[in-house]
This record gives C-alpha cells, sequence and structure tokens, in this order.
C-alpha cells in the first residue's frame, strides 16, 4: 500500500513504520524485524539463568580478534563485557557537543574490571549529514537517529577487521526497564498522549490518526497493557534500528538478552518503587560488586545541541510545529524532512 500521509504519521509517532507493506512511494520497500522464534528463546526465572544464556551465546558468536562489544555507562552492556574475553574491544559513544552526556568514564570502570580494550566513538554532527542519506537509501524509510551512530561504529570497527558486535539492548524490554512508562496503570487515551513521540495532528498538515494502533494492547478496562506493548512493538523498532545499520555495513550482531524471557510476570510493584529491571540489577551487583549500580539513561545523542535552531520548511509540516519540541523530536522532523527532499525534492520557483 502507498500512502504518504499514513507513513508519516506513523513515523513521527512511532520512530519506525511497522507494516512492510507500507510505504510512501511506488518502488520502495522497508524490512522489519522479525524476532527470534519460541524455540529460542529461553525463560528465565533466577540470574543463574540469564548468565548461562549470555554465557553459551557469546561463546557460540565470538570469534577472536574479530568479535567487539558496544559498551555504554549502564548496566546492560557492561553484564555483557562480563563475560567476553579479556582484550576484546569496547566501543563507546562520545558526541562532541557543549553539555552533551558522557558515558566514557562509566564504560572505563568496566573496561578496566574485567581487561577489554576500550575506544570512544565520537559523534559530530557532521556524522548525522553525512551518513543520513545512505541510511535513507537503504533502508527506503526516515529512521530512528540511533542508526547513524551505528552505522558510524559499524564502519569504524569494519575498518579494524571485526566483523562481528555484541550489544545489550533488548535488556530494557524485556526485564521491566522503561519504568517510567510502568509507573501506572495508564488509561488508553492518557498513554497514548504520553506515548507518541510526536502527535501527528501537532506536525503534520495532512495527517492520519494513529490511536487504532493501541487497540490490540487495549484492555477491557480501558488501560494499556504496556508489558506487552514493550515486548513487541517497542522491542521490534529498536532492535530494528540494530538489523538496518549493521545490515548496510555488514557487520554481525548479537544481543544475548533478546533470546530470553521472564518466566514469571513482571513484579510492577518492585518496578514502582525503585527497583525497574531488578533481576538485571541483581546480576549487575554479582559481577560489580564495587561498583554502585548506574542510572539509566538513553543512547546518548546530542539532538538538543544540534538541532537547536531548526525549523521545518516543507508545505508537509505545520509552520513553527517544531517551537516547543524536544531535540529528539526534532530529529524525526528533520529526517523526515531529508528522505521527501530525496524522493519529492521542492521546486525553486523560477525567477521572473
Amino acid at each position: 500500500m502507498i500512502d504518504k500521509n499514513k507513513c508519516m504519521s506513523h513515523y513521527l509517532a512511532f520512530r519506525f513504520i511497522k507494516d512492510e507493506n507500507l510505504n510512501f512511494y511506488d518502488g520502495l520497500k522497508h524490512n522489519v524485524y522479525k524476532g527470534h522464534s519460541e524455540e529460542e528463546i529461553t525463560p528465565i526465572k533466577t540470574i543463574d539463568d540469564i548468565e548461562k544464556v549470555i554465557q553459551n551465546k557469546i561463546q557460540e558468536f565470538y570469534i577472536p580478534n574479530k568479535t567487539a562489544i558496544l559498551l555504554s555507562g549502564g548496566m546492560d552492556s557492561a553484564i555483557l563485557a562480563s563475560y567476553v574475553p579479556k582484550g576484546t574491544k569496547a566501543y563507546t559513544f562520545k558526541c562532541i557537543a557543549d553539555g552533551a552526556i558522557d558515558e566514557t568514564s562509566q564504560a572505563k570502570k568496566y573496561c578496566d574490571k574485567y581487561g577489554l580494550n576500550q575506544e570512544i566513538i565520537e559523534m559530530n554532527w557532521s556524522d548525522f549529514e553525512e551518513l543520513t542519506p545512505e541510511i535513507l537509501k537503504a533502508d527506503g524509510v526516515p529512521f530512528h537517529s540511533i542508526e547513524v551512530q551505528l552505522l558510524n561504529a559499524a564502519k569504524y570497527a569494519k575498518s579494524q577487521g571485526i566483523e562481528r558486535i555484541i550489544i545489550g539492548d533488548s535488556a530494557d524490554y524485556v526485564y521491566g526497564g522503561m519504568d517510567k512508562l510502568l509507573t501506572s496503570d495508564w488509561n488508553t487515551e492518557a498513554f497514548i498522549k504520553r506515548y507518541n513521540y510526536i502527535e501527528p495532528s501537532e506536525a503534520l498538515v495532512d495527517y492520519v490518526d494513529v490511536k487504532d494502533e493501541y487497540n490490540k494492547y487495549k484492555r477491557e478496562d480501558n488501560t494499556i497493557d504496556v508489558w506487552k506493548l514493550m515486548n513487541e512493538d517497542m522491542l521490534l523498532e529498536s532492535l530494528n534500528s540494530y538489523t538496518n545499520a549493521f545490515s548496510i555495513a555488514g557487520i554481525e550482531y548479537l544481543d544475548p538478552y533478546s533470546y530470553t524471557k521472564m518466566a514469571e510476570p513482571l513484579d510492577l510493584n518492585r518496578v514502582r518503587y525503585g527497583e525497574p529491571k531488578y533481576m538485571i540489577r541483581e546480576l549487575f551487583a554479582k559481577r560489580y560488586p564495587e561498583i554502585p549500580i548506574p542510572t539509566k539513561i538513553p543512547m546518548p545523542r546530542a539532538t538538543t545541541q544540534w538541532l537547536k535552531d531548526y525549523k521545518t520548511t516543507r508545505p508537509e509540516f505545520i509552520e513553527n510545529c517544531t517551537e516547543n519540541m524536544t531535540g529528539d523530536q526534532k530529529w524525526l522532523c528533520w529526517c523526515l524532512e531529508q528522505f521527501l527532499n530525496m524522493h519529492e525534492p521542492i521546486k525553486e520557483a523560477a525567477d521572473d
């Protein structure tokens, strides 16, 4: 199905377009991460179960001198880093902008404990400008900003002879991270307002309402099953970015957490009273008893600084719609504009 307005609306609301049959223009197509089969996923009851999966998956995947790990300052990748062989390259992102989050020193603590070789990959706005057209052409749709960082890292790794990369992305969704979304039993209307990255009606002149996309997560009492949504759409959207970026660079990747699921229902009380990802917290404390549990932050990206003065220019957008947007929201509009410019350039008015 070709429906530009629906595609624009879905992208701004969800950061990706889940339906592979829905495209912006004739001749374009995009792929969506499919996930593992049920037989490949191990139910987890204890942290010992998590450890076994991590150890087995890394052992199967790891090729000496050809495997690296993406290492942030957070728990998830730090745990994985504790199971890779000494001397493994560990890549940490650093955005170059005033006031940007810097995880390099925290990640170095993990490297020092387990003998990994940290390498810092600096990210500048020029990298986004350079790599965005390549990703747009490969993906066939606009994309989440982390794809630029991932492709940049993958290309750098490839230049060093690395063929495989280990990541720890899925733990947030599988083990009850994203605690701000799990704070309460959201009614449908409130959750839609909270979850949509950009409400399409506030950015687009011609938009499509996306409320129906939440129906499969809607309970009889009009609340949203957030836990189900996290394990389906959110996980899919996130791993889709990794799959796309690494595919462009010709890099294989492994996320051991994606091969697991909780055997018992998530204990929402523990999450809501200060223990998000309580099983992961327990495992981190075991692997790093001397290091305090770090605060969760998203993959650093200095969109607030880089897009401070950005405003949309195309006629598809409501004038001045970005005025009160966050940097990450502005990125979605900027990336969508680059995509539209690529496939539907605005013709300049002829000089008199």
